[in-house]
């Protein structure tokens, strides 16, 4: 399933000139936009005092990335242009396909942002994070699994950090000593 899905949003690309053009930039470039989108904000929390959600959201990013690179190597799946014939549009290293890198960043950063910080502004940026992942296989460097992977791993890593933020604030809790 997961290669007959990339099949049928591959199939498409090569033969629309300007869509191609979009979906060649998105998995590119969308990404740094998303992320610049989330500088502006950043600063200004941190000058207001509210310096903890700049960090939530940057452990957050490390955290998926780490998880990310153990399950690349963990699980070495060959890129769709590596095992079949595709419209592969943007050139790519044959690297490890499982999780898509660019997923992995985009969602951890748009589910960061909608805990940490907005649902509405999170939930555009899912919807940008979505467009790359999208823009990913039309391309022909990522199957559909690869980006569900990597939305799945972005998702776990905020999961984990707010986890461990409660974690941290019993264990401070319990250190405190009782009232008289």
């Amino acid at each position: 399933m997961n290669y007959h899905l990339f099949a049928v949003v591959n199939g498409w690309a090569g033969s629309h000139g300007l869509v191609d053009d979009v979906f060649e930039w998105a998995a590119t470039w969308l990404i740094f936009v998303m992320a610049a989108l989330t500088v502006v904000p950043g600063r200004a929390l941190v000058r207001s005092g509210a310096w903890t959600v700049p960090l939530r959201v940057a452990a957050s990013l490390a955290l998926a990335l780490g998880i990310g690179q153990v399950v690349g190597r963990l699980a070495h799946e060959p890129r769709p242009f590596q095992t079949h014939v595709v419209h592969q549009l943007i050139p790519h290293a044959a690297d490890a396909s499982l999780p898509s890198d660019h997923a992995t960043v985009a969602f951890a950063l748009a589910f960061a942002i909608w805990v940490f910080l907005s649902r509405p502004w999170g939930i555009a940026l899912t919807v940008l994070a979505t467009v790359i992942g999208f823009a990913r296989i039309w391309v022909g460097v990522h199957y559909p699994g690869d980006i569900a992977a990597g939305a799945l791993i972005g998702a776990a890593a905020v999961t984990l950090v707010v986890a461990g933020e409660r974690l941290m604030r019993r264990a401070r809790e319990s250190r405190r000593p009782a009232s008289p």
